[in-house]
C-alpha cells in the first residue's frame, strides 16, 4: 500500500509506550496530504476495530477513536468517522498536511479530545493497561518457550504448540489457587431477592464485606451451621414421596429453608433486640434492670453464642442456583465480593506476573517431558525438583510481605487485655 508511515520516537529498553500513550492513552500524528497515509500505532494494547460509523452497535465496540484538528488547540478537535480503514494496529486514511491527528484509546473520563460528550472516547481500555508491565501474556509465555526450550540441541527436540498451550493453561490454573494474584473483587448491591449470581470466572470465595457510609469494609460471615441452601427441593405428595413430571423427572420447587432465612428476624439470632421483640424470659434480668430502659442488662444474657454475636450479617453459597444467598439485614447493602479466579477467563490474553514467569517455564518443561514415554527417570525427577523450587521462589516473591505493614499491625499487641 502506497503512503508514508509516521513512526514514533524509538524507546530504549522494554518500555515501548511514551508517557502520553501510557497515562492518557493517546498517540499524536501529523498529516502528510498523501493518499493512503498509514498511522502505525504502538500502544501496548492492540486496536479493536469493528466499524467507523457512529451510532451503530459495532462502532461502540471499537476500543479507540480518532480526532483531527487544524490547530491542535483545545476545543478544536473533531471526531474522525469516515474514510479510514484499520488493519491490525495500522490506520490508513488521507489527511491534509496541516492536520494534526490523535488516536485516543477509550478512557474512563473520555479523554481530552472531542467537542461534545458523544464524541469523547469513554471506556476502560487505558485503565486496563495501567500496571501492565508487571505481567506477561500467556501467549508470549508460549512463544518464548517455543524459542528458548524447543529445538535442535535442547532438552525438548520437538513439541506441538497445542501441547504447550495445554500445559501452560494447566500451570495457570494450578498457580492461581495459591501462588498468583488471582483474587478479583466486584462491587455489587444486594437486591430485594437477597441473592446474587456468582461471577462468570468464579472458583471459590475469599471474603465478602458490606461497605458502610465511611467506606469501611464490614466483614460478612459464612452461615456455617446456621442455615443452608438445599441442592434438591423436590415437591412431595401427601405421603411425603417426591413427585415426578410426565417425563419421569423430579418436580422441583422453591426452597422453603431459604425463604424462611430471608424473612427471618436476625436479631433473634445475634441478640441485637429492641423493645418490639423482647420478652423478660430472654434476659438474665428484667429489661429495666439498672435503671436503663434501653438495654440495662445488655450483655448479661445466658448462653450468648460468640459465633452468632455479630450484626454484619451472613452469607451462604446456593450451589443449586449458582448464587450467593444473604441474610435479611443485608438488603440494599453495597458489598465487595472478593473471589478466586482460575486465571483463564480471557484465554490466551491471560496475564502472568513476571515474578512467576520462570516457574511457568519449569512447569511446562516438566509436564512435556513427564508425559512422554522412554524419558530417563533421573531427568524427569530433576525437572520435578526444579519445578518445585522455582514455584516456591515465585510464592515468596509474590507474597508481597512488607515489614512496615507487619509493624503497623503489631503496634496494637502491646495493649494489656483485661479479663
Amino acid at each position: 500500500m502506497a503512503g508514508s508511515v509516521i513512526k514514533p520516537q524509538p524507546q530504549d529498553g522494554l518500555i515501548q509506550e511514551t508517557g502520553q500513550q501510557y497515562f492518557q492513552g493517546t498517540q499524536p500524528f501529523k498529516g502528510t496530504n498523501t493518499a493512503g497515509q498509514v498511522l502505525k500505532t504502538t500502544f501496548n494494547t492492540d486496536l479493536i476495530f469493528y466499524d467507523s460509523t457512529p451510532g451503530t452497535e459495532n462502532y461502540a465496540l471499537n476500543n479507540f477513536k480518532i480526532y483531527t484538528s487544524a490547530s491542535a488547540i483545545p476545543g478544536s478537535w473533531t471526531e474522525k468517522t469516515t474514510n479510514y480503514t484499520v488493519s491490525g494496529n495500522d490506520i490508513t486514511f488521507t489527511a491534509a498536511s496541516s492536520d494534526y491527528i490523535v488516536v485516543q484509546l477509550k478512557i474512563l473520563d473520555g479523554g481530552k479530545y472531542g467537542n461534545t460528550v458523544d464524541q469523547k472516547a469513554f471506556g476502560q481500555t487505558v485503565e486496563d493497561n495501567y500496571g501492565g508491565y508487571q505481567y506477561v501474556k500467556l501467549q508470549d509465555i508460549v512463544n518464548n518457550f517455543m524459542v528458548a526450550f524447543v529445538g535442535e540441541g535442547k532438552l525438548i527436540l520437538d513439541v506441538k504448540r497445542t501441547d504447550i498451550i495445554f500445559h501452560a493453561k494447566r500451570a495457570i490454573q494450578e498457580f492461581s489457587y495459591d501462588t498468583l494474584k488471582s483474587i478479583k473483587s466486584s462491587e455489587l448491591s444486594i437486591p430485594n431477592s437477597l441473592t446474587l449470581v456468582l461471577p462468570q470466572d468464579y472458583v471459590n470465595y475469599v471474603k465478602l464485606s458490606w461497605v458502610d457510609q465511611l467506606g469501611v469494609l464490614r466483614p460478612i460471615y459464612p452461615t456455617n451451621n446456621l442455615t443452608t441452601s438445599p441442592y434438591n427441593t423436590q415437591i412431595q405428595d401427601s405421603s411425603g414421596v417426591p413427585t415426578q413430571d410426565n417425563y419421569g423427572n423430579d418436580v422441583e420447587g422453591t426452597s422453603q429453608t431459604q425463604e424462611r432465612w430471608h424473612n427471618s428476624n436476625i436479631g433473634l439470632i445475634n441478640g441485637d433486640l429492641n423493645s418490639n421483640n423482647f420478652t423478660n424470659e430472654m434476659w438474665a434480668y428484667n429489661w429495666d434492670y439498672g435503671g436503663d430502659f434501653f438495654g440495662g442488662s445488655w450483655g448479661q444474657m445466658f448462653g450468648l453464642e460468640p459465633q452468632t454475636s455479630q450484626v454484619n450479617g451472613w452469607f451462604n453459597m446456593n450451589e443449586r442456583e449458582g448464587k450467593v444467598s444473604f441474610s435479611s439485614n443485608l438488603k440494599d447493602k453495597l458489598i465487595i465480593f472478593e473471589y478466586i479466579s482460575d486465571g483463564l477467563a480471557t484465554d490466551m490474553d491471560t496475564r502472568v506476573p513476571k515474578l512467576a514467569e520462570d516457574a511457568m517455564y519449569s512447569y511446562i518443561t516438566h509436564a512435556v517431558i513427564a508425559s512422554r514415554i522412554g524419558q530417563p527417570e533421573y531427568i524427569v525427577q530433576r525437572l520435578k525438583r526444579e519445578k518445585s523450587a522455582k514455584l516456591r521462589n515465585a510464592k515468596i516473591r509474590l507474597s508481597n510481605i512488607k515489614l512496615d505493614e507487619i509493624v503497623q499491625v503489631m503496634r496494637g499487641k502491646s495493649k494489656w487485655l483485661k479479663h
